[in-house]
């Protein structure tokens, strides 16, 4: 007799029905999106676009990630009232093989100290996950292509 009081040894399947595991299940990565979300940005620079446009980019690109078998989150943040929070937040709700900051959080010279920021909790936090760069908002799927190899 085992310490459960029945017959069968610990943790064996006693007739449960156990979940099918998939393929996906075992052998998704995992890609983290961080930007600064557009209804922040200072778009003047570019007269063409608008957070709306922006947003679509983005919103283009995550599922052009998941579209690549990518299992795959967005952080979109302000620019520093609770980005911090934020992004901590999205890193330990789940382990990451791959973080893509965004080039909007990383070009402004006004951010340096919320790029650092970011970095740094990436670094604490995820410091098993590859670090990606996009240089548009069009062109995140191929940095996360990039540092997953």
């Amino acid at each position: 007799m085992t310490k459960d009081g029945g017959g069968n040894p610990p943790n064996v399947n006693r007739g449960e029905t156990l979940p099918e595991l998939r393929e996906d299940d075992i052998m998704t990565k995992t890609v983290l999106a961080i930007g600064i979300d557009p209804v922040f940005s200072d778009l003047s620079a570019f007269p063409t676009l608008t957070p709306e446009i922006v947003r679509a980019y983005l919103d283009d690109q995550i599922g052009r990630i998941g579209a690549l078998g990518y299992a795959v989150d967005s952080c979109l943040v302000d620019m520093g009232a609770t980005a911090a929070e934020q992004v901590e937040a999205a890193l330990r709700a789940r382990s990451y093989d791959c973080i893509v900051i965004g080039a909007g959080l990383r070009e402004p010279p006004e951010l340096l100290l919320l790029f650092e920021t970011v970095i740094n909790l990436v670094h604490s936090l995820a410091p098993q996950s590859r670090i990606a760069f996009n240089t548009t908002p069009a062109d995140t799927a191929e940095a996360a292509q990039r540092a997953m190899g």
